[in-house]
């Protein structure tokens, strides 16, 4: 069907583009909406899944009905930039659930991490306790959301 994504065709972004949209969306209802049979939606799906343009299906989550209303994003600087401790440092944020995300940045920070907390309080705490701790951190520069304008819905694959 495709190598790459490029090579895809139509109906093939299509099928992305609604279940990046929706998915829980029946796989009947997708055929429908994009004129393919139930059995060729379904085995484009699969080859989508088995070639890794789909990693996985999941929820987007109201962060202030569960309680996480700031959202901070943390710049960080390291002690030194070798392969070793940007590994311990990697490490180490994974293993850490108060972090959202993790990017190896280029400028003047090492990376970008952000951050869910319930209040100011709950920040500093994490502040402290997590994001201080973990290795050969440096500097620390943080900045909370006021407001997000246009939240993340997916990528353009149309």
């Amino acid at each position: 069907m495709f190598d790459n994504f490029s090579r895809m065709d139509e109906k093939d972004r299509k099928i992305l583009a609604e279940l990046q949209a929706d998915c829980r969306r029946p796989i009947a209802e997708i055929a429908d909406r994009i004129g393919l049979s139930l059995s060729a939606c379904a085995r484009r799906i699969s080859l989508l899944e088995t070639q890794g343009y789909i990693e996985s299906y999941g929820a987007r989550l109201n962060a202030d009905l569960l309680g996480y209303g700031m959202t901070f994003y943390v710049e960080v600087s390291l002690d030194n930039q070798t392969d070793a401790a940007l590994a311990e440092f990697e490490k180490a944020a994974l293993r850490r659930p108060e972090v959202l995300e993790c990017h190896l940045m280029t400028g003047d920070a090492d990376y970008l991490m952000k951050v869910a907390t319930k209040d100011t309080s709950d920040y500093e705490s994490i502040y402290r306790k997590v994001i201080a701790a973990l290795p050969h951190v440096n500097r620390i520069q943080s900045a909370l959301v006021m407001k997000t304008v246009k939240p993340w819905l997916g990528y353009q694959v149309e």
